[in-house]
């Protein structure tokens, strides 16, 4: 069950971002940003947690997965280090998945060559 509550809730997110794409002039990376955003907004009010607890990796993987890990570090920051942790928080929280992005997208450039469109 937990396959299909994940499957649900993170379609449900890629279902939104089409429609919007589909449905507005916003670009995609604009659409990201927004995501990315919306699941800070909530994660900071504290309703996007609920949705990780009940759709697991379908709500954390997906970009407001990430806005959400984002604001929980923030605030793991401040209750730790005061004010000073809104600028560090976000970055302590959010380190390891960025440094693995940029280190599977230099391997993967380094296997296969880009072309043009």
């Amino acid at each position: 069950m937990d396959y299909v509550k994940a499957f649900a809730v993170g379609g449900l997110i890629c279902v939104i971002g089409q429609i919007v794409l589909d449905k507005t002039k916003l670009t995609s990376a604009r659409i990201l940003v927004i995501f990315v955003v919306a699941g800070c907004v909530l994660g900071g009010l504290g309703v996007y947690e609920k949705l990780v607890e009940f759709a697991g990796a379908g709500a954390s993987v997906p970009l407001p997965g990430f806005g959400n890990l984002l604001a929980k570090g923030v605030k793991k920051e401040i209750d730790e280090n005061g004010f000073i942790g809104v600028l560090t928080g976000g970055f302590k929280s959010m380190a390891a998945g960025v440094a693995a992005a940029m280190l599977f997208s230099f391997l993967a450039s380094l296997i296969f060559t880009a072309k043009e469109k």
